[in-house]
Parts: C-alpha cells; sequence; structure tokens
C-alpha cells in the first residue's frame, strides 16, 4: 500500500538519501525502515502563486499515484521537489523522467552532490555585521 509522507522530520530525512534531479523536479528517494511505500511532494513559493504551486502538487501526486505500485522502491520513501520548469512540462515527458529517475535510483545512481550553495545567510561578506561604530 501506497501511503503519504506528513511529518517534516521524514522530509528532512529524505533529503539525506538519494538525489535525482531532473529539468520539472527533483526525486529523493530513502529507505523507511519497512514502513512500505511512501510519497511526499514539496513545491516552495518560488515556484509561483498558490494556484501555480497546487497545480504542480496535483500533477506530480497523479504521477506517483500512477507509477509508485509497479516502480516504486519497496520500504523507501519518495519525495518529489517541484522545479520552476516542472508545471509547463508535458504531462508524458514528466512520466517517461520520473521513470528514469526511479531507475536510476533503483541501482542506487543519483546525481553527484557537487558542493552546495551556502544559505542565504551565510555568504561571507560585511563580516562586521551592521554596528555603529
Amino acid at each position: 500500500m501506497i501511503s503519504v509522507i506528513t511529518k517534516r522530520a521524514d522530509f528532512l530525512s529524505a533529503n539525506s538519501g538519494i538525489r535525482n534531479a531532473r529539468a520539472g523536479f527533483v526525486l529523493l528517494t530513502r529507505p523507511n525502515d519497512g514502513r512500505g511505500i511512501r510519497f511526499g511532494i514539496t513545491v516552495t513559493k518560488k515556484i509561483g502563486n498558490a494556484v501555480v504551486r497546487n497545480r504542480m502538487k496535483r500533477r506530480f501526486r497523479e504521477l506517483l499515484r500512477a507509477a509508485l505500485p509497479t516502480q516504486g522502491l519497496p520500504d523507501h520513501d519518495h519525495v518529489l521537489i517541484g522545479r520552476a520548469g516542472g508545471v509547463e512540462r508535458d504531462f508524458h515527458l514528466l512520466a517517461d523522467e520520473l521513470a528514469k529517475a526511479l531507475e536510476r535510483a533503483r541501482e542506487g545512481k543519483g546525481d553527484p552532490s557537487g558542493g552546495r550553495r551556502p544559505r542565504a545567510g551565510n555568504r561571507g561578506g560585511n563580516r562586521g555585521g551592521n554596528r555603529k561604530r
């Protein structure tokens, strides 16, 4: 049975799993200690307004419900993170990309981590802060 990830801690732990990036989304997969096939969807405000984000989530939900029963990894969490190009992409193209990403995850392959950018607050510069002198 496929269930939905609802707890923030589960989303955060999935972030340490295998990462497969595609043009419309990033797929994270991670073993979940025998809890079955689970999925979660994340779409940030960077993508667009609420209408755009909800449309993307509906499309992702349908993609995952169609693909995971046959192609999903057993006893794994699957998290789809929306990217800016995902809303306009053809649904069948997204389905093909998801199938390829799931296949790579099944093989234990992910994208190289390649040094992540620091968060906005840690970019260095102005190390003295805004103190009055």
